[in-house]
């Protein structure tokens, strides 16, 4: 968790985070579809191979400096683990 802090911290500090928070697990729930019936259950479950920790938003010039970014996040360190950069969509979703 201090790492996490830190690492977001060195982002504050240049005036690049803009927000985030951490995701977390308890009182979650899925929703699926199956057959054109949509399932709610408990979850996110332990066996996906892919889960969502939290998240953050920095203000990056071009994805290549929110990958620098990414890059120190302290997730990393574990083997297999990933961080995914995105960009956030505006207004209509298609800019």
């Amino acid at each position: 968790m201090k790492q996490t802090r830190d690492w977001m911290g060195g982002i504050a500090a240049r005036n690049k985070l803009s927000g985030g928070n951490g995701l977390p697990f308890a009182d979650a729930r899925v929703v699926r579809n199956k057959n054109n019936t949509n399932i709610v259950t408990n979850g996110p479950f332990g066996e996906i191979k892919e889960t969502i920790g939290g998240y953050i938003i920095v203000k990056a010039e071009s994805v290549d400096e929110a990958v620098e970014f990414a890059k120190g996040c302290p997730v990393l360190q574990g083997d297999g683990n990933s961080v995914e950069v995105r960009k956030i969509a505006k207004g209509d979703g298609m800019h």
